[in-house]
């Protein structure tokens, strides 16, 4: 992959050589949150949005975040990758201990550490699996914390499965590193936002150009058996885009990813953003 630009507390240089301690507490606890920022053309799409999302990630777990600061850093990240197309993965941890404890001090020195990567914005169909949602109870905050995520997603690469759609007793929630989208009789329908769900930028930026365009669209409580019934399904992401879904290996569906609800979606949120 090559050389990768970085920042760890304010200062540039290469993530090789970019130093964390073990006793940092993303390391220990995973006491830390992210953002992933994607930028097209060398301009950040929805900036403001993933950085209030950060600040409302740190507000919930009490990280005194620098947000001025993080904001700066991640803009000058984008101006330092050779590509005009990729994204920004930047992170912020409680701090460091000085030795592991679940309680942690107050006025910890916040860390921070980011880095830059090209990044080519192709859609690709994807096979993907359900399974139980097993994450913790929290997914609405952008946290490090994804054990859950990583068990279930290497659980279906297993499978030859891209991605996940997880649920909570027969409740759909989201993918693994994703939303999910689906249309049924004509309607676009994706879960409600709840603690279960993360609010996705895509997302939110998806919902609004579809209400544009004057498609049926419901935020609401859905089951396996709504999606079995569905005749077309995309997950929704920062590096994804709109991703089609081709195959659900242990769900009794056929799906059509040239369905055209979706591809109206898609070209009009690819106008939009890619365009």
């Amino acid at each position: 992959m090559g050389q990768i630009e970085g920042v760890f507390n304010g200062s540039f240089d290469l993530v090789e050589n970019i130093k964390i301690s073990p006793l940092s507490r993303a390391y220990t606890f995973s006491d830390s949150i992210y953002e992933v920022v994607p930028f097209y053309n060398s301009k950040a799409i929805a900036f403001d949005m993933h950085i209030e999302r950060l600040l409302r990630s740190s507000n919930e777990l009490s990280i005194a975040l620098d947000i001025e600061q993080a904001s700066n850093q991640i803009t000058q990240l984008i101006s330092n990758c050779p590509s005009e197309n990729g994204y920004v993965y930047y992170q912020v941890t409680r701090g460091q201990d000085t030795i592991r404890a679940h309680m942690y001090k107050p006025l910890m020195d916040v860390e921070t550490f980011g880095y830059v990567l090209p990044f080519s914005f192709e859609t690709k169909t994807l096979k993907v699996m359900i399974c139980e949602d097993i994450r913790w109870g929290r997914c609405d905050i952008k946290s490090t914390s994804l054990l859950g995520n990583v068990m279930q997603m290497n659980s279906a690469q297993k499978h030859d499965c891209d991605e996940v759609i997880m649920h909570k007793e027969n409740i759909l929630t989201e993918a693994g590193a994703s939303n999910l989208f689906f249309v049924k009789n004509g309607t676009v329908c994706t879960p409600a936002l709840s603690k279960n769900i993360l609010p996705g930028i895509t997302r939110a930026l998806l919902i609004n150009e579809i209400k544009k365009i004057n498609i049926p669209l419901i935020e609401g409580i859905f089951d396996l058996k709504d999606l079995s019934n569905a005749s077309s399904a995309w997950l929704s992401s920062s590096t994804k885009g709109l991703a089609p879904i081709s195959e659900i290996i242990n769900l009794d569906n056929t799906l059509d990813i040239q369905d055209p609800i979706y591809l109206k979606c898609k070209d009009a949120f690819d106008y939009k953003f890619f365009s």
